[in-house]
């Protein structure tokens, strides 16, 4: 798809498509530091912990994974995007749990409030809300 009708209504395509997205996996040079991380933000534990190979935290119908790889943090650029019920209030919990933030939420152009936030392993996180 070119630049130019990037933004052009799609016309449903027959046969099997994309439903949403399941899971993100992480690579962490250590498991007990990033879990500690994801439980001082509230993530629910579903699988795994900080002394396994693999640990999944589960949220709505999404999962972020934790996969230990000693040669983490690799070369690697990315955000993860979590939608938040409230920015301001998680962003308050956050600190409160000693962890610090990139910035305070803001209003971004694109209609959302968000913050962002990096793990211990250098993995940026956007925890975000669309404005009404």
């Amino acid at each position: 798809m070119s630049a130019s009708n990037a933004s052009a209504p799609q016309s449903p395509q027959p046969g099997p498509r994309i439903e949403s997205l399941s899971a993100i996996t992480l690579a962490t040079s250590d498991m007990q530091r990033a879990v500690a991380f994801y439980e001082a933000l509230g993530f629910p534990l579903k699988f795994g912990g900080p002394r396994e190979g693999f640990t999944s935290f589960a949220f709505g119908s999404s999962y972020l994974n934790l996969i230990a790889d000693a040669r983490a943090p690799v070369n690697w650029w990315g955000r993860v995007i979590i939608y938040v019920s409230d920015v301001d209030a998680f962003h308050a919990k956050a600190v409160a749990a000693g962890l610090q933030p990139t910035f305070a939420p803001s209003d971004a152009p694109w209609g959302e409030r968000y913050f962002h936030i990096t793990d211990p392993d250098g993995h940026e996180l956007s925890f975000a809300r669309p404005r009404p």
